[in-house]
């Protein structure tokens, strides 16, 4: 009972199904989960194991494809409350690909046994269609980002990433490097250097040591159209 009451009041608020399952199930999932802390920098999942389902309690994760080369486009970034599916390949057999899951900064987080919602969700349909619908909506974040890279202009890729990101931290600053925001983008950072300077010297944004300070939201919204 233990293990239950550590992560059952996050899991209540995470999962749509949990009140529909039946208690040996619910004491199943908590019994087969662990809470990890991970430092920064260090790699969690590299594809080639079903690592789990990742619930980010603390920090940040960044999900990633690398090519053959070791050029790599980040997917999506998971933050507090956020859930990583796609760890947990034995969940999702239909997942082929290679997901990296990086961590951008320390980060503490649950994480339960692929091996163990795996056979919960088998008992339980509710727990295999929320897999599903979740994997779904984050593939919709990946077509998103493959469009941006693919169809849109440098410019506009900026403008989006700093709105969502001054959206997200609920400040107009936001404290990242040149570095970090192409990784991000799948850009490079001369490419991002170059045009944070043409915002600059248009009067959108201000460019300093301590990150991107945004001046005025108007035209930086104008720019995502």
């Amino acid at each position: 009972m233990t293990e239950r009451t550590e992560f059952e009041s996050a899991y209540k608020e995470i999962f749509p199904f949990w009140n529909r399952i039946p208690d040996t199930d619910k004491d199943y999932i908590c019994q087969n989960s662990y809470t990890v802390a991970y430092s920064k920098g260090s790699n969690i999942h590299d594809g080639s194991e079903c690592s789990g389902v990742i619930l980010v309690r603390s920090g940040s994760l960044r999900l990633y494809m690398m090519s053959d080369e070791g050029k790599d486009i980040t997917l999506y970034r998971l933050h507090r409350g956020d859930m990583c599916m796609l760890s947990a390949s034995c969940v999702l057999e239909t997942i082929t690909f290679d997901v990296f899951v990086g961590v951008e900064e320390d980060s503490v987080c649950y994480v339960i046994s692929g091996a163990a919602f795996a056979a919960a969700a088998k008992r339980n349909p509710d727990i295999k269609i929320f897999a599903l619908e979740t994997a779904v909506s984050r593939f919709s974040d990946v077509m998103w980002v493959m469009q941006q890279i693919l169809f849109m202009s440098m410019d506009k890729r900026l403008a989006i990433f700093l709105s969502d990101e001054s959206a997200r931290l609920g400040s107009d600053t936001i404290k990242l490097t040149h570095g970090q925001i192409a990784l991000y983008m799948g850009s490079a950072r001369e490419v991002v250097s170059r045009m944070l300077k043409y915002f600059s010297s248009e009067g959108i944004v201000e460019v300093s040591r301590g990150g991107i300070k945004i001046l005025d939201k108007k035209r930086l919204r104008k720019l995502t159209v």
